[in-house]
C-alpha cells in the first residue's frame, strides 16, 4: 500500500500545467480536450460569456484589458493561440488583439511559465511559387495580419529569450475538421451549391487534419523542441480546387465554381483573399521526426471528418 501511494504521489507531481489561450475556439478547444484526456492539469483562459471545457481551471479574460489574474498559478507551458482571424479587416482591431494582446499576456506570465509555444500560419512565408518551403525559408509577409502575427512572434521571442523562458513556433496549415471553416463555409455551402471559389482553386495549399494539429503541438512540449519552428501541414500539398472537389463528392455535391478576384476581394478583403489564394507547397519532415500523422493525406482526413459528421447527423 506504501508503495501504492508513493506511485501515485509521484505521478502527481509529474503531472504538468498547462495553459491554453484562445480555448473555446476551434483549435484551442480540441487541444484543450487531448491535454486533459493525457492527464495535463490544464487552464483555459477564455472570454465572458464564452463556454470553457469544464475539465479544465478556467480563468476569464481578455487579453486587450490589459490585466488578468492569474492567482498563484504556475505553468510549465503556455500554448497561445488566441488571435483574430484575418476575416477582422479593421488593422487597428488586428493589432490591439494580436500585438497588444500578446504583449499584455506575456507581461502577466512572464514570471510564471518555463515555456511558450506560438501558433502562427504559412502566410508567414508570403509567395515562394514553386519552392518547397520548410522551417529555412526566410519570413516574407505580404500582409498585414501576418505582419501583425510576425511583429507578435518576435516580440515573444525576444522577450523569452531574456527572461529565460523556453520559446518555439508551430506554423500551422489549413487545419480542417468537424468545425470551423471546413464544415461552416465549405460542407454547409457545397450542400446549397453556393460555394465558390477565387481563381477557380487553382493553388497548392498545406493542409492539416484538426487531430494532427493538436498532436504536433503536443509533441513540440513532449520533446522539449524549443528555439526552433515547426511547419505542420500533411504530406500532400493539393490545390484547393481538388481538396473542395473531393469535399464535394463525399457529400454527393456538385463540384463548386469560381469567384471572380474582385468580387471576392470585395466581400472578404484584399487581405484574406491574397492568404486564400497564395500557393504554396511545404515538407512536414522536421515535425515527422517527433509526431507520427494520423491523417497523412487530405483524402483519410475528409472521409474520417464527414464519417463523424454523418455519425452526428450533423450534414
Amino acid at each position: 500500500n506504501t508503495n501504492t501511494i508513493k506511485g501515485k504521489r509521484k505521478r502527481k507531481s509529474m503531472t504538468k500545467s498547462v495553459l491554453v489561450t484562445g480555448a473555446t475556439g476551434f483549435i484551442g478547444s480540441k487541444l484543450v480536450e487531448e491535454l486533459i484526456n493525457k492527464g495535463y492539469d490544464v487552464t483555459s483562459l477564455i472570454r465572458k460569456g464564452k463556454e470553457g471545457n469544464l475539465k479544465s481551471k478556467i480563468i476569464y479574460g481578455d487579453l486587450t484589458d490589459g490585466k488578468i489574474d492569474f492567482k498563484n498559478l504556475e505553468f510549465d507551458c503556455i500554448f497561445h493561440l488566441a488571435s483574430h482571424t484575418p476575416l477582422e479587416k479593421n488593422k487597428k482591431i488586428l493589432e490591439k488583439v494580436n500585438f497588444d494582446g500578446t504583449k499584455n499576456l506575456f507581461n502577466e506570465i512572464k514570471s510564471k511559465t518555463k515555456s511558450i509555444i506560438y501558433i502562427s500560419g504559412l502566410g508567414v512565408y508570403g509567395e515562394t511559387g514553386d519552392v518547397i518551403v520548410d522551417e529555412n525559408q526566410k519570413y516574407n509577409p505580404n500582409t498585414d495580419f501576418v505582419k501583425i502575427r510576425l511583429d507578435a512572434e518576435k516580440y515573444l521571442k525576444e522577450n523569452s529569450d531574456k527572461h529565460k523562458i523556453d520559446f518555439a513556433v508551430v506554423h500551422f496549415g489549413d487545419v480542417y475538421g468537424p468545425d470551423g471553416w471546413f464544415y461552416e463555409m465549405l460542407i454547409k455551402r457545397l450542400k446549397k451549391n453556393t460555394f465558390r471559389m477565387p481563381k477557380g482553386g487553382k493553388y497548392y495549399k498545406g493542409f492539416v487534419h484538426v487531430d494532427d494539429a493538436v498532436g504536433s503541438m503536443i509533441a513540440v512540449l513532449e520533446n522539449k523542441r524549443f528555439n526552433e519552428s515547426f511547419i505542420v501541414a500533411d504530406s500532400n500539398p493539393v490545390t484547393f480546387k481538388e481538396f473542395s472537389n473531393f469535399t464535394a463528392d463525399q457529400i454527393n455535391a456538385k463540384h463548386p465554381g469560381s469567384v471572380p478576384m474582385f468580387l471576392a476581394k470585395a466581400i472578404l478583403g484584399g487581405d484574406l483573399i491574397k492568404l486564400l489564394t497564395t500557393s504554396m507547397k511545404v515538407s512536414n519532415k522536421k515535425i515527422s521526426e517527433i509526431y507520427e500523422f494520423k491523417y497523412s493525406n487530405y483524402k483519410e482526413g475528409i472521409k474520417q471528418i464527414i464519417s463523424e459528421l454523418n455519425e452526428n447527423n450533423r450534414i
